[in-house]
């Protein structure tokens, strides 16, 4: 499986990621301990939100909009706001 993932800083809740991994355990484990550059400094993380794909063409399509203006709408109304 192909995995989009949200992740949210508990120090700074205003700090957020999305990422694509096809292993989304060890990619959390990752950017908690240091290993991504980018996420490092906002240290530990939590996974807020992930979505499975069968294809890895699909996740990193549907990554790419999240990280586009209206993708960024779509996800703080549909995917970012607590239930």
């Amino acid at each position: 499986m192909h995995y989009v993932y949200l992740i949210e800083s508990t120090q700074a809740p205003h700090r957020r990621y999305v990422g694509y991994s096809n292993n989304l355990r060890q990619r959390v484990t990752d950017h908690n301990s240091g290993k991504n550059v980018s996420t490092a400094p906002n240290r530990p993380w939590r996974l807020r939100t992930y979505l499975s794909f069968s294809t890895k063409a699909q996740a990193l399509a549907f990554e790419s909009y999240l990280k586009s203006g209206s993708g960024h709408a779509f996800a703080n109304k549909r995917l970012w706001q607590a239930p």
